[in-house]
């Protein structure tokens, strides 16, 4: 413990970073650097500077990362359409890499040795924040207190800081029983009456959008405006990545959309249960399909889906930074060179209903696809040796006797 002089921490000013800033003087008897991003958790994040300085917390870094969230993270995930096991749209997962590389941007500035998480033991964030540090400082140290120490308990944590003469705020009225992890992309909620997955979430759980029965009875209509892939710009005015993301939560949320219940398995074994609200990825994941479907050429397009489980799964279990991940990145962008153009979309009861697309890049040619008269555009005899030759194989094994 004496080598280390200096760590990094991921400090949200909550009651368990709090609580690890004095246990990290006391254990390491080092110097603690605070880091807390505003990644659009919807909290005020300035509050942290004060905590940390009633700690003794000389060097405190507040940053706004809400841009470079969504522009280097968020919409690269999307280009691949990405979702883990069928459902979940990695909402916590993908903002992990960008902590993690800023903790060890600072960590680079201030000559610290080592960096610090709040994340137990139990879950998947120690993973993704522990990898993508190694793989982008190779030598720093990481001191995960949740593996070290005997607070195991909310009330151990707040003994610890009456003994520490540490504040802790504590909200009035009824206090959510639920964990929760906020950003711009979603917020999830896991705990509480929510370890019993035949337990339903209770109605009064949901933070950002409204229950789909009581979402207006008049449809939302939107279009989406894509370049490469991105959306550019919402129904004509152009936005920012950030801009993009906050306004179709607001929208989304507004017309229930986006709300998940899943049991989902987490990469050190255990089967976790979760509630998520990603109300503006489900409206961008519907509407980039959709663009892609005039824009993409098949064999491209049924790759991208072969591909997508894996690198889901890499995003997941905390491999962004890992050589594989940047390999089908470059394959995902390199495909989404031709994906431009318009997406109107209808949002209605936590629906997310397609009622157009256009592109000048599309592949779409309506002289060949049409049921009318194509003038010669498509000879439909030619589909006969088409199929003569596919079933070439399975006629030879038939007239074998073999069993298909």
């Amino acid at each position: 413990m004496s080598d280390i002089k200096k760590v990094v921490l991921a400090y949200s000013g909550g009651l368990d970073t709090s609580v690890i800033v004095k246990w990290l003087q006391e254990t390491y008897h080092c110097e603690v650097v605070t880091f807390t991003a505003d990644i659009g958790q919807g909290e005020e994040v300035e509050p942290a500077r004060s905590k940390a300085q009633a700690l003794g917390v000389k060097e405190i870094y507040i940053d706004d990362m809400r841009e470079e969230y969504v522009r280097d993270y968020v919409f690269p995930m999307f280009r691949a359409n990405a979702i883990y096991e069928g459902e979940y749209l990695l909402g916590t997962s993908i903002a992990r890499p960008l902590i993690a590389k800023r903790m060890i941007d600072i960590a680079n500035e201030t000559g610290a040795d080592a960096i610090s998480h709040g994340a137990t033991g139990k879950g998947n964030d120690q993973v993704r924040f522990e990898l993508g540090a190694y793989a982008l400082k190779p030598g720093v140290k990481v001191i995960a207190p949740w593996r070290e120490w005997d607070l195991n308990s909310r009330d151990k944590l707040l003994s610890y800081c009456e003994q520490h003469n540490i504040p802790v705020e504590m909200k009035r009225g009824k206090k959510s029983p639920y964990s929760m992890d906020a950003n711009l992309l979603h917020i999830s909620y896991e705990g509480g009456n929510l370890e019993d997955p035949w337990s339903p979430a209770e109605d009064d759980m949901w933070r950002w959008s409204v229950a789909p029965e009581d979402a207006p009875d008049t449809p939302t209509y939107l279009e989406l405006s894509y370049q490469q892939g991105d959306i550019i710009a919402i129904d004509g005015v152009a936005k920012t990545p950030a801009e993009v993301l906050t306004e179709l939560n607001a929208i989304g949320g507004a017309n229930g959309i986006g709300r998940l219940d899943i049991v989902e398995n987490r990469y050190v074994g255990m089967k976790s249960r979760g509630c998520y609200e990603t109300p503006g990825g489900t409206i961008m994941m519907r509407a980039h399909r959709a663009i892609e479907s005039i824009t993409l050429d098949r064999e491209v397009a049924h790759l991208k889906d072969e591909l997508m489980p894996r690198y889901a799964s890499l995003i997941y279990n905390g491999y962004w930074w890992s050589p594989e991940r940047k390999m089908l990145q470059i394959a995902i962008d390199e495909s989404q060179r031709c994906v431009n153009g318009v997406v109107r979309l209808k949002l209605y009861k936590g629906n997310v209903i397609i009622e157009g697309r256009k592109s000048d890049d599309s592949l779409f040619d309506e002289a060949i696809a049409t049921f009318d008269d194509d003038n010669g555009a498509y000879n439909q005899q030619d589909a006969e040796g088409f199929i003569k030759l596919n079933a070439l194989r399975m006629r030879i094994a038939s007239n074998k006797g073999r069993e298909l």
